[in-house]
């Protein structure tokens, strides 16, 4: 691979079009949705625009091309209408994506929301996980507002223990184990139905609410449940965005966090990163993206991941926000990025 950085374009006109503005930012990698993302149609893509797509993506010599799901998929969805038109969304998402020949298809694993129902049994655990929530706000602030280094690393010691807790909270009842199990089904489906082609990026979200895409476990989870003839095809995403959001500190424990991905999702099973920095600080559970080096992360870890030889070989593609040139925008974050190997 030539240079494995890239962006997330805008597929306005057509996928066809997606390649040339790859080439505008001078990148050789690219993501970009199939279909609109907040909306429920599943359009099918005519055999002129499938063949002029892979014209185009020769002509414009792209390394790697894939697609992010649409936002409304929720496999984890303990409603039964709900997941199966999620699994209907999902599967025909898998075969826009082989018919183009995609390289991957990334998807958030959804929402274990049974936990929201109006249940009585669950009450007190809704009120835990706010009362939890509303700590680690109190918390962060303090964090915010010390200079004194031992001061805030005992703070975010503080932080890491309530996210314990909070997770504690989350486990309790058969919500999420039910949420990871429908998951995996919803994907096996899918990969079953298009037997051979584009693979499926499970992405580590930011591990708001009740989802159970927020911590390297649940999606370790996920994969196990995929039938072993299929597993090849299922690997992960890391967003560092959400990984910072969710607890994984990527500022003052790079290694750690990287050790500890491939311990329990294995290093050789990531096959995209998506590069974000944060709009919010460390442990938020707030899924907002920043340009490179201008939010909570800062220019340090997107300068190791750059060096690291573990993730060289690993495609990254920039989802930071586009402000009123996307050329412009990409570009300059495409090249500070580069600027970090030298």
């Amino acid at each position: 691979m030539s240079d494995e950085l890239g962006a997330h374009v805008s597929a306005e006109g057509g996928v066809q079009n997606c390649p040339s503005r790859a080439t505008d930012i001078e990148a050789k990698c690219i993501q970009l949705f199939t279909k609109q993302a907040q909306r429920w149609n599943e359009p099918t893509l005519n055999k002129d625009t499938i063949i002029q797509f892979l014209d185009e993506r020769e002509s414009h010599a792209l390394d790697f091309v894939g697609a992010h799901d649409s936002y409304l998929i929720n496999l984890s969805s303990p409603n039964s209408e709900s997941w199966e038109k999620s699994r209907e969304s999902f599967q025909a998402e898998l075969e826009r994506s082989t018919s183009l020949q995609l390289d991957f298809v990334v998807t958030h694993p959804g929402n274990a929301t049974e936990i929201s129902a109006n249940k009585p049994e669950n009450n007190e655990r809704r009120q835990g996980l706010k009362d939890a929530q509303t700590e680690m706000g109190r918390v962060q602030k303090k964090i915010d507002a010390t200079s004194d280094d031992s001061a805030k690393a005992q703070l975010k010691e503080e932080k890491k223990l309530i996210e314990i807790k909070r997770k504690e909270l989350l486990e309790f009842g058969g919500d999420l184990q039910r949420g990871i199990e429908l998951n995996a089904l919803g994907i096996t489906s899918a990969l079953e139905a298009v037997p051979k082609g584009t693979k499926v990026l499970l992405e580590l979200t930011a591990g708001s609410g009740t989802s159970i895409g927020g911590n390297f476990e649940y999606l370790a989870k996920i994969r196990e449940f995929i039938p072993l003839a299929l597993k090849d095809r299922v690997g992960f995403c890391f967003d560092t965005c959400h990984g910072y959001s969710a607890g994984y500190d990527l500022v003052d424990d790079y290694d750690g966090v990287w050790n500890q991905f491939d311990s329990i999702l294995g290093i050789e099973n990531l096959g995209l990163i998506h590069m974000n920095d944060s709009q919010h600080p460390f442990l938020s559970h707030k899924d907002r993206h920043q340009n490179i080096g201008d939010g909570s992360l800062g220019k340090g870890p997107f300068r190791k991941i750059m060096t690291d030889p573990r993730l060289n070989r690993v495609p990254k593609i920039l989802e930071t926000p586009k402000g009123g040139d996307p050329v412009v925008s990409d570009m300059h974050n495409l090249s500070l990025l580069r600027s970090f190997r030298k």
